[in-house]
């Protein structure tokens, strides 16, 4: 297992540098310039102008831009914003938690549902359960996040004011206090995201535990006088979660998405919110770091994938 996992981590390593080039690329050939408003202050003299320009070598070839940048980001200097002036590593530091917060608990709801629910229905075929299921997982992932998060906004907090709709790190209160506020703050955003990747789980683990109930082995399985829920949680989970971890992994980069959109709506200081800001302001180092951060957890969660193909499949990792 563990040169499993040291050979997809060898094979992530020029996935992130091509998509590190591909991104340096795209922004230097963007329209723009974070110098844009120095440009048109009058208090800034243009030698001093220039002088900054040629301290960040803005004024330099993009290869040789994106080699300083690279070997910067190497020793752990990921630049500076023009806008926040402060290091962009702090910045996200300080956005990222949020961000993880909401994304992660959103996965967690997306699987809680999506597992059970999706099982359920595949063991009972063309049932009521098995079609209301499946009317609302249509609907779920027919609704865009940002049409779902208003509803919510109007129904929860205007109307029945029971949530915050504004998204805030600066709670009043300690201990347990604190704790359910900012489980209270997080309901309907987790809640939007959560429910959008629920709906299109759901339709992939019914079908995947569709296409694996039907084998050969599942039916040796019950002519031996397997229990029902023996034979589904041992023997047919198993194999049918492999197609939707890939499902799951493939999601990430949909997820970071939303996960942008609704840090707009219910204004979350995450590092989506920060993106949106700083593009912008045309503060290009915040935006080829955070894009290259979103790069590296879509990355990070397909290896993961990977790794749990071995488990669910341990022939997997004998190749």
């Amino acid at each position: 297992m563990s040169q499993y996992v040291l050979r997809r981590f060898l094979i992530a390593i020029p996935s992130l540098l091509g998509i590190s080039v591909v991104l340096f690329v795209v922004l230097a050939l963007a329209p723009g310039d974070p110098f844009s408003e120095l440009a048109t202050n009058p208090n800034v003299p243009p030698e001093v102008q220039a002088a900054l320009r040629a301290k960040f070598g803005l004024d330099d070839p993009i290869y040789l831009r994106y080699l300083h940048w690279l070997n910067a980001m190497l020793h752990g200097d990921w630049g500076f914003s023009f806008v926040s002036r402060m290091d962009v590593d702090q910045l996200i530091l300080q956005r990222l938690p949020a961000t993880l917060y909401v994304i992660g608990s959103a996965q967690i709801l997306a699987l809680l549902i999506a597992i059970p629910v999706g099982v359920y229905a595949a063991t009972k075929p063309y049932s009521l359960f098995d079609q209301v299921a499946n009317t609302l997982a249509f609907v779920g992932f027919s609704l865009p996040t940002f049409f779902t998060g208003i509803l919510f906004i109007l129904v929860f907090s205007i109307t029945l004011d029971w949530l915050p709709f504004v998204y805030t790190t600066n709670i009043k209160g300690t201990g347990i206090l604190w704790v359910l506020e900012m489980i209270r703050q997080a309901i309907m955003p987790v809640a939007v995201l959560g429910l959008f990747q629920a709906a299109s789980m759901t339709r992939f683990v019914r079908s995947a535990m569709l296409d694996v109930i039907r084998l050969d082995y599942v039916t040796t399985a019950r002519a031996k006088g397997l229990g029902q829920a023996k034979v589904i949680v041992k023997h047919v989970m198993r194999n049918a979660m492999i197609p939707v971890v890939t499902l799951i992994a493939l999601q990430m980069p949909a997820v970071f998405g939303g996960a942008i959109v609704t840090e707009q709506i219910f204004r979350i200081p995450g590092i989506g919110s920060l993106l949106i800001s700083s593009i912008l302001s045309n503060d290009t180092p915040v935006v080829m770091a955070v894009t290259f951060v979103f790069a590296c957890l879509v990355v990070l969660f397909n290896l993961i994938a990977d790794v749990l193909y071995g488990w669910l499949d341990p022939r997997i990792s004998l190749r």
